[in-house]
């Protein structure tokens, strides 16, 4: 057993004598370096203050951090369990003098010496404690696990850098494979907690594959564990606070000197830095309280807000409970940087609907979000050339967010806000518009869908089929809005095909799930939710505050919704057949024309060309979606 990185000498029994005697230990050269973090180089303990043994349990440890006078125990259970276990020792001592059987207890304590004799009887009442406890304890009803799914499919997933509104995903540096860090020994069969150094195998999300040292090819005790958890710490906190690093009870026989062995293989390793866990503390601070009062879209009237309460917070996510429900059911779910919610007074001063609440005070104890909470939009000039009421874009549907639809402006608000209507889909009384900011990654200009090949949903109803912008645009008697109007931004995000990662149905906004990016257009993501039919994927952007890391509801203690079960799919499935029957004469889009003939039938003469979305492999880039030609 270590303490930090000093190690007891090969001989680490005690003597059978009674008396205060303590085992020293050599300790390590005051200026070793062990390891290299972010260019810091750790020194470990100079040993002054010299180790000693347990003479209850066998624990070695700093002598400065023992109890009692003479240092002889690590607790003060121990010290207490020595006093009463000696006069257990002696009565079993009289009990064989008189001839009597010895017992099982006397049987594991006369074969060694006393303090050894201690240690086993301790351990040997463990023992009889866990099989009680296994006898009784009933079977864990199994959950479902990431480690295992992504194990047993060799799956990939999502860097926690590509989530810069999830915890640590602005501060996550350079965690990779092989980075060390200290954990709890599990392979032990001590009472107490002993630690041990493990190295990172594989990272999925905040989750990491790890394996202890000294395992070298040998998978079989790897286990997965969330980097940002209480339990896992950088290397040398076990030499700062004291705790015993021991090795795993599979490997003790490897090796001699286990603390060469340590020094040789971590020296230059990487490991967490030593304010990792702080970091992840911090990150975890949220600036919403419950009881703040906050403008929300109203569920039911997507066309206007709500006045509602923060009722609780977790991982940033906030459940809302509109304002006018008195038995707090009628409540919303999103996540506090979500462009659906803003502060009081939002709808008034861009001109959006808004329903007044028939509560004319608030109550007690509720009060306004500070409106530097709320996320920020960017700011546009709409001084120019700009949208007006009436003009056509592709825009994704709120109520079904798999579908891209052809849509119109029917207003235009203060500070860049549109509102928006689905062609052919829209009530009278425009109740189902909803609101986009001009910069909002969720509208696009006329024939996106067309050159990034996603089908388009035309206007309900319309017969000309199969779809065309130019045809479309002159029977309404409108035009496009001017492509150069949209946002073009695409970051360099770091998503791939096939990642996994926990992303929310926004359709059930309350529900996390199990998902994969299976298609990437600039910014634009297809998440599909693992074991449901593709209708009910959605598209969402790469920046969406809707997305998280693997790992991220067992941090936050979110409930993670896992794949669907067998008999849902099978049940879906059947059903599905049948709608794609029903759909089997509906359009299913047309061949990509050509550039010109885009620019022809769409643009009305502007001098554009389209660029191509990149393969769902490789865009994950910087590029425009499009480029301006020069005369």
């Amino acid at each position: 057993m270590f303490d930090g990185y000093d190690s007891c000498s090969e001989d680490t029994s005690s003597s059978s004598s009674s008396d205060e005697s303590e085992e020293e230990v050599a300790p390590l050269p005051s200026s070793l370096p062990i390891i290299k973090n972010n260019g810091q180089v750790y020194t470990y303990p100079d040993g002054k203050s010299g180790m000693a043994t347990c003479e209850m349990c066998g624990m070695v440890g700093v002598r400065d951090a023992f109890y009692s006078k003479t240092k002889r125990f690590c607790s003060v259970s121990c010290s207490r369990s020595y006093s009463s276990n000696s006069k257990k020792a002696s009565i079993l001592a009289r009990l064989q003098v008189t001839g009597k059987p010895p017992t099982k207890k006397a049987k594991v304590l006369q074969k060694q010496p006393l303090v050894a004799k201690l240690a086993a009887y301790a351990q040997y009442q463990a023992t009889l404690q866990n099989q009680a406890k296994t006898k009784t304890a009933a079977v864990p009803v199994e959950g479902f696990s990431w480690g295992n799914y992504i194990n047993s499919n060799s799956f990939t997933a999502a860097p926690v850098t590509c989530f810069k509104h999830a915890p640590m995903g602005t501060c996550w540096g350079d965690i990779s494979e092989g980075v060390r860090v200290e954990v709890p020994n599990t392979d032990c069969s001590l009472p107490t907690k002993v630690f041990w150094i493990a190295g990172i195998v594989k990272l999925a999300g905040y989750n990491a594959l790890l394996r202890y040292e000294g395992f070298e090819n040998d998978s079989s005790l790897d286990f997965w564990c969330n980097v940002c958890g209480s339990d896992i710490h950088p290397v040398g906190w076990c030499a700062a606070s004291g705790k015993p690093l021991v090795p795993p009870r599979t490997i003790q026989h490897k090796y001699t000197n286990w603390k060469a062995f340590l020094v040789k293989r971590l020296t230059g390793a990487k490991t967490l830095p030593p304010d990792f866990s702080q970091k992840v503390s911090e990150s975890m601070q949220y600036p919403f309280k419950p009881s703040m009062r906050v403008e929300v879209v109203d569920k039911t009237h997507l066309c206007r807000t709500r006045v509602a309460i923060v009722d609780s917070v977790i991982g940033g996510r906030l459940r809302l409970v509109y304002e006018e429900s008195e038995d707090k059911t009628d409540d919303f779910w999103c996540h506090m940087y979500s462009p659906l919610i803003h502060h009081i007074g939002w709808s008034r001063s861009i001109g959006h609907r808004f329903k007044r609440s028939d509560i004319t005070k608030k109550q007690d104890g509720h009060f306004d979000a500070p409106p530097h909470l709320f996320a920020k939009v960017k700011e546009v000039d709409t001084s120019g050339e700009w949208f007006k009421e009436g003009m056509k874009l592709e825009a994704i549907d709120p109520l079904n967010l798999s579908a891209i639809c052809v849509a119109t402006i029917r207003k235009v608000l203060a500070d860049g806000y549109l509102m928006i209507g689905i062609d052919g889909s829209e009530a009278a009384d425009g109740s189902d518009w909803f609101c986009y900011h001009a910069t909002s990654p969720s509208i696009f200009p006329v024939g996106f869908c067309e050159i990034n090949m996603i089908e388009l949903t035309p206007p309900r109803g319309y017969a000309k089929l199969p779809f065309k912008w130019f045809d479309y645009l002159r029977e309404m008697d409108s035009i496009a809005a001017p492509v150069k109007l949209f946002n073009k931004e695409v970051p360099n995000h770091g998503f791939h095909v096939g990642m996994k990662l926990e992303a929310v149905d926004l359709m059930e906004p309350r529900l996390v799930c199990v998902a994969t990016v299976t298609r990437i257009i600039h910014r634009l993501l297809r998440i599909h939710f693992d074991g449901w039919e593709d209708e009910y994927d959605q598209w969402v952007d790469c920046e969406s505050p809707d997305l998280y890391p693997v790992g991220w509801c067992q941090l936050t203690g979110y409930q993670l919704q896992p794949p669907a079960p067998q008999t849902s799919r099978d049940s879906q499935s059947s059903s599905s057949k049948q709608k794609k029957k029903a759909k089997s004469q509906q359009y299913k889009g047309h061949k990509k024309m050509t550039s010109l003939q885009l620019k022809e039938e769409f643009l009305d003469g502007e001098e554009y060309s389209f660029l191509q979305g990149a393969s769902d492999q490789e865009s994950n880039g910087s590029a425009s979606y499009y480029i301006k030609q020069e005369p």
